[in-house]
């Protein structure tokens, strides 16, 4: 039996689906684009309430949802992988730390980012203001974090975890890359070996494709 996600090309399944092909699971890919409106939301409806991507169904019928989640899980239920450290190991806890880091101060800002009307009604003025600081609040957690982290070949160190795909992902939304590098110059050479790793190029250009100084 295979997983099942919700999920849609450049949004936060994208890491959830790089794990997945690395691991070798066999999955597939309910697209469901939920910021273009609510008929994409309700495609999700059946699987989480939220209806939010990415939404995962195991092949036991278990949903699992948030994208920190569902990676965190991933890693810890296929060990021989290795895209994860264990509950031993001493890099467990900056592992835990970035991992709730992205979507508490940065994924959450998408959700008013996207559609500023939710907060702000029609008011043109104010959803322009809210995108611009929204932009300069993810900018300034990723200078938060990288001069927290101390990297290797990879975020943790010399092994490629899931804490590398969320943020190559995550890191290609706004602000975009272009800044991304001058605000997380430790963590922009990081993002490119992952951009560059053999076993997800195909997938980049299917699921992400993207010009890296846009």
């Amino acid at each position: 039996m295979s997983f099942t996600l919700y999920g849609a090309a450049g949004s936060g399944s994208v890491p959830v689906e790089a794990a997945m092909t690395l691991i070798g699971l066999d999955y597939r890919v309910i697209e469901a684009v939920t910021w273009e409106g609510e008929a994409e939301r309700d495609k999700v409806a059946v699987a989480n309430p939220m209806r939010q991507v990415p939404t995962l169904i195991t092949p036991d019928g278990e949903t699992i949802t948030e994208s920190a989640a569902i990676l965190i899980w991933l890693a810890d239920a296929h060990p021989k992988a290795r895209l994860g450290p264990s509950i031993d190991d001493p890099r467990r806890a900056q592992f835990l730390r970035w991992m709730t880091f992205i979507p508490a101060s940065i994924y959450s800002m998408f959700w008013v980012r996207d559609e500023p009307s939710r907060l702000v009604g029609d008011d043109a003025a104010a959803q322009e203001q809210i995108r611009q600081r929204t932009a300069e609040r993810i900018a300034e957690c990723w200078r938060v974090m990288d001069r927290q982290i101390t990297p290797g070949r990879f975020l943790l160190g010399d092994d490629l975890s899931v804490l590398d795909l969320y943020v190559a992902v995550a890191s290609r939304w706004t602000p975009r890359r272009a800044r991304f590098a001058i605000e997380a110059p430790r963590m922009a050479e990081v993002v490119r070996r992952v951009d560059a790793r053999p076993g997800l190029q195909d997938f980049w250009a299917r699921r992400f494709p993207f010009d890296e100084g846009a």
